[in-house]
């Protein structure tokens, strides 16, 4: 019996640092109080925007559908309109390697390359080949790779603002969530960190 514990105690610890080493996958995105996502109806006041630049600065990369990537696009280019904050940003997402999920794209911009074939065996391969934070971008996305047990985090920045209809944070049902912490961002967004349940980072859960 001995003998067996110790084994097993020996298993669970190098899986442990084998998933140690993993990147770890994040959905973070602005929330209206009643739920909804909607980045023409709501802005980050200049506080969290350069919040979100030192994310993208650190970030290992990030994993976009389509749709997502597509809208993101707009920071390929540089706009005569803009500012010292959103030139940051800009070259912090043009620096980042991106992978983009989409069966309909042929081809993607600079420093992005498609994902095809199965998404479970893709995103597996990236989580074990790179480190740090990959950001995973939009909620459709962000269910696929949920039912897939893949996310390792949320990250709810909620906005004092009621929309009344739009986009879900959550295109579906998921299983329990763990709060992790919450803190404030400037004058009034929330952020809310949450783990699943089952994951090793929770208190009483154990890491996919």
């Amino acid at each position: 019996m001995r003998l067996q514990w110790l084994v097993e105690s020996f298993e669970r610890l190098r899986q442990e640092e084998s998933e140690s080493d993993m990147a770890k996958l994040v959905f973070g995105m602005n929330q209206s109080l009643d739920g909804y996502v909607d980045h023409m109806a709501f802005a980050p006041s200049p506080t969290l925007f350069r919040h979100f630049i030192e994310e993208a600065q650190e970030q290992a990369g990030s994993v976009y559908g389509r749709q997502m990537y597509e809208v993101m696009r707009y920071w390929d280019d540089d706009h005569p309109e803009w500012d010292a904050e959103e030139h940051a940003f800009a070259a912090a997402w043009r620096n980042q390697p991106k992978w983009v999920v989409s069966r309909s794209l042929k081809s993607v911009g600079p420093n992005a390359r498609l994902v095809e074939g199965d998404l479970e065996r893709a995103i597996r391969a990236l989580k074990a080949e790179r480190d740090g934070e990959i950001e995973v971008a939009g909620p459709d996305l962000a269910h696929s790779l949920t039912e897939l047990g893949l996310i390792d985090e949320y990250r709810i920045y909620l906005h004092p603002v009621v929309l009344g209809h739009g986009k879900p944070y959550f295109a579906g049902p998921r299983p329990p969530l763990r709060l992790m912490t919450n803190d404030r961002i400037g004058e009034d967004v929330i952020r809310l960190i949450y783990v699943p349940a089952s994951s090793r980072d929770s208190p009483d859960g154990n890491r996919r």
